[in-house]
């Protein structure tokens, strides 16, 4: 079983092998609350398994985002008796209409996952919803900050601070370029510049994946980004029909440039 890292005041964050994911733990006196639930029953189980080494507390669930790494395990909590799934209000939206969409996407973790058969493989869309104003939410002494700093990796991004951690899901990331198949390139450089301002607030940053980070490495990621932008914008210019020659100079790989270069198009 992988193991928790205690970040103090109830707050710890494990990592589990299926996509290096980040779950958040925070522990009251009358309730504990998880953030993001993995891949699907096997990742998801791997999860609650941890988290009841720790805590035999009701739980409470938050989904960072509508990714399927993030939400495709809340069926096991909720069999667990957890009935309170938290999302930002576009990225439940985007779980109940799109989620079956992307089960191809865990062929390789979860199997039944992918083919939608098997206990535990139904999705759980969030009902509990943050809008534009932040929700707190009590689990007996401790209090945890639901919040939206803006588009960037999606349109609904949640963040998650804990008396001593902020869990950003992943608005920013450890070990790999950013993802940005549905991202908000321009916005999402200044929501990690808003990151970088709260910093001073909370004692450690989980990211969505990887290990944890520190302002210089948030700060690193938007002024990359942004200077990703401005080149791309200048190859735009030149040559306004073949924006994909920017591909080679930008500090991204092949792949994700042109997700890149695609999403600056359409979310210009």
């Amino acid at each position: 079983m992988a193991e928790w890292i205690d970040l103090g005041q109830g707050s710890h964050a494990l990592t589990t092998e299926a996509e290096f994911l980040n779950t958040g733990l925070v522990v009251g006196r009358e309730r504990a609350l998880v953030i993001d639930t993995g891949c699907g029953p096997r990742q998801g189980r791997e999860i609650l398994d941890a988290v009841r080494s720790v805590t035999s507390l009701p739980l409470v669930v938050v989904n960072t985002h509508a990714h399927y790494d993030h939400f495709f395990g809340n069926a096991v909590f909720q069999e667990d008796g957890a009935v309170e799934f938290w999302a930002h209000e576009n990225a439940a939206r985007t779980i109940a209409s799109r989620g079956e969409g992307q089960r191809s996407l865990v062929e390789v973790f979860e199997p039944e996952m992918a083919a939608g058969s098997g206990e535990l493989t139904g999705l759980v869309a969030p009902q509990a919803i943050v809008k534009d104003q932040p929700v707190l939410v009590d689990l007996g002494g401790v209090s945890v900050q639901l919040f939206h700093l803006g588009r960037g990796h999606t349109d609904g991004d949640l963040l998650v601070g804990t008396p001593t951690a902020l869990f950003a899901g992943d608005v920013v990331e450890h070990g790999g370029y950013p993802a940005f198949e549905d991202s908000y390139p321009v916005e999402w450089a200044d929501t990690l510049r808003h990151v970088s301002a709260l910093r001073h607030r909370y004692e450690y940053l989980v990211p969505g994946h990887g290990a944890l980070m520190d302002d210089d490495a948030v700060r690193t990621m938007a002024d990359t980004m942004a200077m990703a932008i401005r080149v791309a914008h200048q190859a735009t210019r030149e040559t306004p029909d073949d924006a994909t020659k920017a591909i080679p100079v930008l500090p991204y790989g092949p792949e994700q440039s042109r997700h890149f270069i695609r999403r600056l198009r359409e979310t210009a």
